[in-house]
C-alpha cells in the first residue's frame, strides 16, 4: 500500500503482464512468513522461479501464491487488488486466504471448517455461503479481460442475465458471499490466480469447474496455466450439461 499511494514504475514481464514493486516486496513478505512455519514446503508464486516439474510433480503439500492478483487494477488505483495465499494438497486447495489490501476485507477458509469474511480490519468474523441461482442470475465478470463471454454466457444462462465486472479474484469471492452467481473465465489464467478463492469459494457451497464440468485441480503437469473454466455458487445445479448445452467447451 505504501508503494500505491505513491509514483511507481511499471514493467513489462514476458508474458506482457505488467510488474511493480508492490509485487516484489510483497512476495520477499510472504515467502519469509510461509518460511517460518513448520513445516516448511514447497512454494510456489508468481514471482519466484519455478521448480521444474521433475521436482513438483512429486509434491503432496505445497503453498500457491499470488502476491498481487489484478495488478492491472492496482495500477489503475481502483482498489480491485488481491494478496492470494493458498495450500495445496493432492491437487486440491484446502486452505485459502485472499486479502484485499485497499479496503482491509479478508476471506479466508480451510476443508470442513467453512468460508469466512472480515468486511475490514479488527471487524467480526461472519460465517458466508453461496446462493441458490438467482432470477436473472448475476454474472461476475473480469474487468481488464471483457468482452470473451457474452455469447458464452447468454447460452449458458439466457439473455436475461446482469453482469457485475470486478477485479482479481474478488469475482470468486462475490460468488462465496452470495452477491452473485456465476463466473465464467474464457482465456487463459495461471494457478496462483484461483487457487485462494477457489477453496473459499468451495467452502461456502460453490464449486470451481472446467468446460467439461470437473473440480479445478492444480499440480498437473508442466504448464502452470488454467484451463477455462466456470466458477458458480449454486452447486446443486447440473453445471456439466449446462455446459454441454452451451457449446463449451
Amino acid at each position: 500500500m505504501a508503494v500505491y499511494r505513491e509514483d511507481f514504475d511499471v514493467e513489462v514481464k514476458e508474458d506482457c503482464s505488467p510488474l511493480t514493486a508492490a509485487d516484489l516486496a510483497a512476495q520477499k513478505v510472504i515467502a519469509s512468513g510461509l518460511a517460518e512455519l513448520d513445516p516448511v514446503l514447497p512454494l510456489v508464486s508468481e514471482e519466484a522461479s519455478q521448480a521444474p516439474w521433475e521436482q513438483r510433480q512429486v509434491w503432496s503439500r505445497y503453498w500457491l501464491v499470488d502476491p498481487l492478483d489484478g495488478t492491472r487494477e492496482f495500477i489503475k488505483r481502483n482498489g480491485e487488488f488481491t494478496v492470494n495465499i493458498a495450500l495445496i494438497d493432492q491437487g486440491e486447495p484446502v486452505m485459502g486466504v485472499v486479502l484485499a489490501p485497499a479496503t482491509g476485507e479478508l476471506f479466508v477458509a480451510a476443508r470442513e471448517h467453512g468460508a469466512w469474511w472480515q468486511v475490514q480490519a479488527g471487524a467480526e468474523w461472519e460465517r458466508i455461503f453461496t446462493r441458490e441461482l438467482a432470477k436473472p442470475p448475476v454474472a461476475a465478470g473480469s474487468r481488464s479481460h471483457g468482452g470473451m463471454t457474452e455469447t458464452a454466457m447468454r447460452r449458458l444462462l439466457g439473455d436475461d442475465y446482469h453482469l457485475q465486472p470486478l477485479g482479481s479474484s474478488l469475482k470468486f469471492c462475490l460468488l462465496a458471499r452470495g452477491a452473485a452467481d456465476v463466473y465464467l473465465r474464457r482465456g487463459p489464467t495461471s494457478e496462483w490466480d484461483t487457487a485462494a478463492a477457489q477453496c473459499v469459494l468451495e467452502e461456502a457451497g460453490g464449486a470451481v469447474l472446467d468446460l467439461n464440468g470437473k473440480p479445478l485441480r492444480y499440480n498437473r503437469g508442466e504448464s502452470l496455466i488454467n484451463p477455462e473454466f466456470l466458477a458458480v455458487g449454486d452447486a446443486g445445479i447440473d453445471w456439466a450439461s449446462r455446459l454441454r448445452d452451451a457449446g463449451l467447451p
